[in-house]
């Protein structure tokens, strides 16, 4: 994946990566349908960060801030952590798309890290924003009944450690973001990140899962597909960051909940309701929201702050 210099190709190539990444949900949960919540996590991040060491490059964490280093190493394999196992011990196709729009909360997120923590300035849409995509994700895991407390808390009650992990990955992923902007001095760790993650991953199978790894045709392709969806898409994000449109790519990313949810639906084999569809619209409408509501007071600020992973 070549490098180019022309805005217009650059911002083509980064939105690749909007929908490698929009792909995601599906194909983690197709991996782990065929070695395990944790043991496909763990493929899935080893070639990943073969991928990134040949496309970003090996890390070089001589020329890396120490405090992004600790800090970035920390909090990016957490939230790795928490996306994929959240993914990986739904109960069904269905539940894994409810858990992955529950990790798309991390751009509302990301941006009131910004204000609170880096002094990003926004005005009143923020909270309008912030609500709208709570309620959008209220209304999601709500069912077929939509916005529904007693149902909601029901759909819960049924995996808590899902939800509770996509949940806690949206918080940490604005945490990383808040970092990242603040002492990454514009440096990219993303490979060494990735291979922390897999390491964290194998020693967690290794010491605690077990679980049985089935080999077949169709999760090696899901493995090569996720891995690939992974890795590529960091490399092509990279290439949209550095060389395209931010505002664009920004715009673009927050349709990913959308775009992932009709992707994992038809790759799971799973119907969504009307509720669902309403909701996710609600979840990208707040990310929006919020988005506009830091424009023109340091709008580089906010749309680089979550640039290193949309997904």
């Amino acid at each position: 994946m070549a490098v180019t210099r022309n805005s217009k190709q650059a911002t083509l190539i980064g939105l690749v990566a909007v929908l490698f990444w929009s792909a995601i949900v599906g194909l983690i949960r197709g991996v782990s349908q065929s070695f395990g919540a944790t043991g496909g996590a763990a493929l899935i991040y080893t070639v990943a960060s073969a991928l990134l060491w040949l496309t970003v490059g090996p890390p070089r964490t001589r020329a890396l801030p120490r405090i992004y280093l600790l800090w970035g190493s920390v909090l990016f394999v957490s939230y790795e952590l928490c996306l994929s196992l959240s993914i990986g011990y739904a109960n069904t196709g269905r539940q894994a798309i409810e858990v992955g729009m529950v990790n798309y909360l991390w751009p509302s997120f990301t941006m009131l890290a910004a204000i609170l923590f880096n002094r990003q300035r926004a005005n009143w849409l923020i909270l309008p924003g912030f609500l709208v995509a709570l309620l959008g994700i209220a209304s999601v895991l709500g069912g077929d009944q939509g916005l529904d407390l007693p149902s909601m808390a029901a759909n819960i009650q049924d995996n808590p450690l899902s939800y509770g992990l996509a949940f806690a990955g949206a918080m940490i992923w604005a945490g990383y973001c808040t970092v990242t902007s603040r002492y990454a001095q514009g440096k990219n760790a993303v490979t060494l990140f990735f291979m922390l993650t897999a390491l964290a991953l194998w020693g967690k199978y290794l010491f605690t899962d077990g679980e049985t790894m089935v080999l077949s045709m169709t999760g090696a392709i899901y493995l090569l597909l996720a891995a690939c969806a992974m890795g590529f898409g960091y490399a092509a994000w990279n290439v949209g960051i550095l060389h395209g449109n931010m505002t664009v790519l920004a715009g673009a990313s927050y349709f990913i909940p959308v775009l992932s949810a009709a992707l994992a639906a038809t790759l799971l084999h799973a119907p969504l309701s009307f509720a669902f569809w309403k909701g996710a619209a609600m979840v990208c409408a707040g990310s929006i929201l919020c988005w506009i509501a830091t424009r023109g007071k340091g709008e580089r600020a906010a749309i680089s702050s979550g640039s290193d992973n949309p997904t």
